[in-house]
């Protein structure tokens, strides 16, 4: 195995806290030169932000080491000509596609693509409905999911993501959303091209036994588990099969070295 990559809510942190002996697992994985990037199906921020949280952790992470869905999203409609899209995803994150004619919110036809991200406590009906609307107006415009993430862990416990409600749009509008986060091949594949490696290569570690373990699996990587953030007992008893399960990341940097002496 040559490269990381690392999950990061519920791996580096959870909710506003690191993980314990996280900041000093990655200050070791830097200082042995292990190529690494952070991989986050987190829709609710931008990088910036994700950069000002870690650094305010002790965690010294550049832009451009990060690969988020509305990343991969703002790529993609670039490549197929799509400049119109409606933004259900928070004001902050609607940064990331600043070079967009976005619609505006009162809009009820005219997109060119429906973008779906975590709003959290934004979800209601009538947001959810007018997502629906517009997918409903016009049969060509393509629903693109900012991943598929189900739910995850704040401080105040479990709170559904992005996933369940683009299913919900999926069913009612009859379409297949395009999905460009984890667990998608395509958002994995993304993040070892900017490693500049093989997915075989690579070790994917993260919380999440379906998106993060699972997900890498299926794209070609090595999947490693945490026991933090979302992590139950009862991942190990499910038939996805990690090829490792450690504590916590602080105790990746063993593990790694480990593999490296075998």
């Amino acid at each position: 195995m040559a490269g990381l990559l690392l999950d990061l809510d519920g791996v580096v942190y959870v909710g506003d806290a690191a993980v314990p002996g996280a900041r000093e697992a990655l200050d070791r994985l830097v200082r042995e030169g292990v190529p690494h990037r952070f991989v986050t199906n987190t829709s609710s921020r931008p990088r910036r932000a994700i950069v000002e949280k870690l650094a305010r952790l002790g965690v010294t992470v550049r832009e451009e080491d990060i690969l988020t869905p509305a990343v991969a999203a703002a790529a993609w409609m670039q490549r197929r000509g799509l400049s119109r899209p409606a933004l259900f995803v928070p004001d902050a994150t609607a940064g990331e596609f600043a070079g967009f004619d976005a619609l505006t919110r009162s809009a009820d036809d005219g997109a060119d693509a429906v973008v779906v991200g975590d709003l959290g406590d934004g979800w209601d009906f009538a947001t959810l409905n007018h997502a629906f609307r517009l997918l409903m107006a016009d049969p060509a415009v393509p629903l693109v999911a900012l991943g598929l993430t189900r739910y995850w862990r704040a401080e105040d416990g479990l709170r559904l993501d992005a996933g369940a409600f683009v299913r919900a749009l999926e069913y009612a509008a009859g379409r297949e959303a395009i999905v460009l986060g984890k667990p998608d091949a395509a958002f994995y594949h993304a993040a070892t091209d900017a490693l500049g490696l093989d997915p075989a290569d690579v070790v994917m570690v993260g919380d999440d036994l379906r998106a993060d373990v699972e997900g890498a699996q299926r794209a070609g990587l090595a999947g490693v588990l945490v026991r933090t953030g979302k992590f139950a007992p009862s991942d190990l008893e499910a038939e996805v099969v990690p090829d490792a399960v450690l504590d916590s990341l602080a105790d990746l940097p063993d593990w790694w070295a480990a593999r490296g002496r075998s």
